[in-house]
């Protein structure tokens, strides 16, 4: 491939959202409420017998709902994660949850009339819904798991005031961290990320080191963190376990995956066991490393030395030049979210930790936020969240 020059930079969120104000946002708005009020009118038509023409139209008008629905919502998630500190980017989702949460319990009365078919009145439908067929069946599948029309209601708006306003807070309190620890006689500050590149540092003294500071400072927070992390643990136990009738906690996630319980349970226990396996290697690890026994600090200690650092750009065309050693075309649709300014690789005070890829909509490039420090490991991480960038590129007609 051609060789190109990428800079470490925060992405543009410009084509999910011009702006956030202004007559093209007022627009956006406008015509979601159009929508929104259309399907509202639509209720009283709703039937076992309604004329499928009329149903496609129905459906048509559900679809634009849910695109204008995750543009406004997306933007408000990426812009938070990309400064959690952002008073603006906090006041617009915030804004928008309300908002969509609205949205939402105005038009849950399709989905519950949807569920509710029977099976004959329903197969008429799916047999002319086209790409729709899969969306349409994975709803049916929640069924004998739905409760009333208000009561979903009253669930929309409490995870909203709830649930989702904790992890909110969490993203605040942990992004807004600090940590300082001495290294080769100097003492840094930095953020979480920049921390954990030392984890495979070949020190042990400095593994040790920036362990302790990562729970000291974790420690000073842990009765706000742990109340948080009960909280939210309580919330999808009472909802879905107590009020919706799931089997497990785990079940509500393994149907939304479309995955049988029993698949995931067999997969759980064909780990258990071969635990044995995951132990010799920590033990064959450790004599290596001319330890007894691995500290949790020398989990992933480097069996060699290196201190190689990749600049950024030669990282991006180190994993263009492999996709496009398989394949072209991978190349290609990893590029274009370099080309289109989707990557945020800066590593910053108030920015999400970790890595994700995200893909609000087909047709949109996808987004992806890594904290990129110059370590092999970085690479992999690039390559790797590039690679759900390019599934979703390829996905995006089913």
């Amino acid at each position: 491939m051609t060789e190109h020059t990428f800079e470490q930079t925060r992405w543009s969120l410009a084509d999910l959202l011009p702006a956030t104000e202004g007559p093209d946002f007022d627009q956006l708005l406008a015509d979601l409420e159009a929508a929104v009020g259309e399907l509202e009118a639509s209720r009283d038509k709703l039937s076992p017998d309604i004329p499928q023409e009329s149903f496609l139209r129905l459906l048509a008008l559900v679809e634009k709902i849910a695109t204008l629905s995750r543009r406004l919502g997306y933007y408000g998630g990426l812009w938070f994660y990309a400064d959690t500190q952002d008073q603006d980017a906090l006041a617009y989702r915030g804004r928008m949850e309300k908002l969509l949460t609205g949205v939402q319990n105005r038009t849950l009365f399709f989905d519950l009339w949807w569920k509710g078919l029977d099976d004959e009145a329903a197969c008429r439908l799916l047999a002319v819904s086209g790409d729709n067929a899969y969306y349409l069946e994975s709803l049916r599948d929640f069924k004998p798991f739905t409760l009333t029309e208000a009561e979903e209601k009253v669930i929309n708006l409490k995870d909203v005031n709830g649930v989702q306003a904790l992890l909110t807070v969490y993203e605040v309190i942990t992004t807004d961290f600090s940590f300082k620890v001495e290294i080769d006689g100097e003492v840094k500050e930095l953020t979480r990320d920049a921390l954990m590149v030392y984890a495979r540092d070949p020190r042990s003294e400095v593994r040790a080191a920036i362990y302790q500071e990562l729970h000291r400072v974790y420690g000073e927070q842990a009765t706000v963190l742990g109340q948080i992390y009960q909280h939210i643990a309580r919330d999808w136990a009472s909802e879905n376990v107590s009020l919706r009738s799931f089997d497990s906690p785990i079940s509500v996630r393994n149907l939304r995956n479309d995955i049988p319980d029993a698949v995931a349970d067999t997969l759980l226990a064909v780990c258990r066991q071969n635990a044995s396996l995951f132990q010799r290697w920590f033990r064959l690890k450790a004599g290596w490393l001319g330890l007894d026994k691995l500290q949790r600090y020398d989990i992933y200690a480097p069996l060699s030395s290196s201190e190689k650092t990749y600049p950024f750009s030669e990282a991006a065309d180190m994993v263009l030049d492999t996709l496009n050693g398989f394949s072209p075309e991978l190349a290609d649709h990893a590029l274009r979210v370099f080309a289109e300014d989707h990557v945020d690789s800066e590593v910053r005070p108030g920015k999400s930790g970790g890595a994700f890829c995200s893909s609000p909509l087909p047709g949109l490039t996808p987004w992806v936020l890594v904290n990129y420090n110059g370590k092999v490991g970085d690479v992999a991480t690039l390559a790797h969240e590039l690679g759900h960038a390019v599934h979703a590129q390829m996905a995006g007609e089913h």
